[in-house]
């Protein structure tokens, strides 16, 4: 058996040196040591925000252009859209007392508007114009780089406030102005026989309208130029018109317009020829392919071409010797100084009686 005895601590160099050299052979064997097993996942959750912010603040915003026509249409369809709805809604009332629902016009408009914007907007949709168009609001006040930016389009809808402003200016500012111009106008405001303070509410009545007609005219250069913000309402709340689908294309039907452009066409070139055709001339080149030739082919020598009746005043018809009635014959050649005999389109040079030879009367 070994007996091992411990050496009593002494401070040597060559004491200290060993000490020193068996930690750094410890710290060598503590590095080589494999990580642990989620060693990584901790470091990149930790390493991600860091990352995220400095990609994010490096992220160029991509520039989107919206078509200004598709947002114009839009908004007529809209309002086209309100008008079929209203007109539905007006035929319900059609039996009721006349002018009655006329009185209630200003309600009625701005109950039609409100339920478009209940079952749209307030649900996160878009209108039905707005739909129809491919697009949707985007709050621009929130346009921040979130994530990975594709296409540009992204971006929240509008917030709650957002929608109850947008309410309150489209439907209740129209109300509250409609009926206060009427209201106004009723009562003769604009008279200069008013007292002061009615006359003075008029004026800046108008002032405000200027001023609004001229505020409209400005957004619309500059809509036209940027392509953002339609109308005031839009701009004030920040309520952008994006596209909803990027790789949505607009499905229109042409076969509706093409026959309308081919019967329009069409009619124009008859509307040319016709009067170039002269009918007599027609109706004797289809008269030999007629079934009944034959068997009224005595009937219509009898006969007067023009009436189909047996002539009252037979007259012939000079050099082709067919009869005719007085009258008929002698309105042809008044009207059309080139008539053409109806059997024959022979032309007409004069107009006989038929008992005798005698009354010869020239064609005029």
């Amino acid at each position: 058996m070994v007996k091992e005895t411990l050496a009593p601590p002494s401070s040597s160099p060559s004491s200290s040196s060993a000490s020193s050299s068996s930690s750094s052979t410890a710290s060598l064997s503590n590095t080589n040591l494999p990580p642990l097993e989620d060693a990584w996942i901790d470091t990149y959750h930790k390493l991600l925000p860091h990352w995220q912010s400095l990609s994010h603040s490096h992220l160029p915003t991509i520039p989107i252009s919206i078509s200004r026509v598709n947002q114009v249409d839009a908004a007529r369809l809209d309002v086209e859209m309100s008008a079929m709805l209203k007109e539905q809604l007006v035929q319900v009332f059609s039996l009721m007392k006349p002018g009655m629902l006329f009185q209630y016009e200003a309600e009625l408009d701005a109950f039609l508007e409100f339920l478009i914007w209940r079952f749209s907007i307030w649900v996160d949709k878009p209108t039905p114009g707005i739909a129809l168009m491919n697009l949707r609001y985007r709050d621009e006040r929130a346009m921040e780089p979130r994530g990975k930016v594709r296409t540009g389009l992204e971006g929240p809808g509008l917030t709650v406030a957002q929608k109850i402003w947008y309410c309150v200016a489209t439907v209740g500012g129209q109300y509250i102005w409609a009926r206060l111009q009427s209201f106004s106008a009723f009562r003769r405001w604009g008279d200069s026989e008013q007292r002061s303070f009615a006359r003075r509410v008029w004026i800046l009545i108008q002032r405000v309208e200027g001023l609004y007609k001229a505020a409209s005219f400005g957004n619309l250069l500059i809509f036209l130029y940027t392509g953002r913000y339609r109308n005031l309402i839009e701009r004030a709340l920040r309520a952008r018109l994006v596209y909803g689908s990027p790789n949505m294309n607009r499905a229109v039907s042409f076969e509706y317009m093409n026959r309308q452009l081919v019967w329009n066409e069409f009619s124009e070139m008859l509307l040319l020829l016709l009067p170039l055709l002269n009918s007599s001339s027609v109706r004797n080149f289809l008269r030999p392919f007629s079934k009944d030739k034959s068997s009224s082919s005595e009937e219509d020598d009898t006969a007067c071409p023009i009436c189909l009746a047996t002539p009252t005043i037979p007259f012939l018809a000079l050099p082709c010797q067919h009869r005719y009635c007085y009258y008929c014959l002698r309105t042809r050649c008044a009207a059309v100084p080139s008539f053409r005999c109806s059997r024959c389109s022979e032309p007409v040079n004069a107009m006989q009686r038929h008992a005798g030879a005698s009354n010869l009367v020239p064609e005029q």
